[in-house]
């Protein structure tokens, strides 16, 4: 994520600073920093180990957050403008920010909130990045076919309301309920023998009601949602060893046509050197 932002250096101290910040041995300890950073966040949740040692896993984790500043100070340094045009750039600045906001107060929710630094590791790890990126491709398709979910829930909803909302009030007593219900069904969590076989004793004919549903919202909705995120996932993929195979292929002109001009530049002197030795051989006499 961090090499992702362009970048134009135009002094030699922003040239050595990105050099420094785009290094395996720097991004490797930034992750390193991350994973330690997170396994601190949980030891905070246990009030044995904080009593034991709690003041120096405080420190320890001001000491990674100070890191994660100063590594955002550099890339701003580094990228100026374009920091703040990269979403990527932008997410790790929402993340860190979050954290040096005072925890006290009206505040205090945001100390909870720490633990997204963890997901820090969306932006280091390049194949994590691949799959948020194909997920965010993915959202028109899923918005569609939410809609059509919604659809199919408000409908069903109505229908069960009308049908069992007299026998079975808590389930099925208004359309928030029916609602709820529904998305228990939908889980396939204790649908049967929790809400089905009740319902199917007071109405025998309610079986087909809960089996249609499921099969409408469960075995093809959400197998739709599985279906356009695979999809998603292969279009990236696919859009990515494109982008690579252009890059190689151009590569590759940029090397031969150097080649050319080497093997012209070659020609040329070898010609100029040929001319030159036969300007100097002597004129045979007559």
């Amino acid at each position: 994520m961090t090499a992702s932002t362009p970048l134009l250096p135009s002094s030699p101290l922003r040239h050595q600073a990105n050099a420094w910040l785009t290094t395996s041995l720097f991004q490797r300890s930034i992750l390193t920093l991350i994973v330690i950073n997170a396994v601190i966040l949980g030891l905070e949740t246990s009030p044995s180990v904080m009593q034991a040692a709690g003041p120096w896993i405080l420190l320890l984790d001001k000491g990674i957050l100070a890191v994660f500043v100063v590594e955002l100070a550099l890339r701003m340094y580094v990228h100026r403008l374009a920091f703040w045009r990269d979403p990527w750039s932008l997410f790790d600045f929402a993340v860190v920010a979050i954290a040096l906001v005072p925890a006290s107060g009206p505040f205090a929710v945001l100390r909870a909130l720490r633990v997204l630094r963890v997901l820090r590791m969306l932006t280091i790890v390049p194949s994590m990045r691949r799959v948020v990126g194909a997920l965010l491709s993915a959202i028109p398709g899923l918005s569609s076919i939410a809609l059509v979910l919604l659809l199919v829930f408000y409908v069903f909803a109505v229908i069960a309301t009308h049908l069992f909302g007299a026998l079975f009030p808590d389930w099925f007593g208004h359309m928030g309920r029916s609602l709820y219900t529904l998305f228990q069904v939908m889980t396939l969590e204790s649908w049967s023998m929790g809400i089905a076989r009740p319902v199917m004793e007071k109405a025998p004919w309610a079986w087909a009601f809960f089996v249609v549903f499921i099969l409408f919202a469960t075995f093809t909705m959400l197998n739709l949602f599985i279906a356009i995120i695979v999809n998603a996932m292969q279009t990236f993929q696919e859009s990515e060893n494109q982008i690579a195979l252009k890059s190689e292929a151009k590569a590759g002109q940029t090397l031969e046509e150097e080649l050319h001009a080497e093997v012209k530049t070659l020609r040329t002197e070898l010609a100029e050197i040929k001319a030159l030795l036969l300007s100097q051989r002597p004129m045979n006499p007559l």
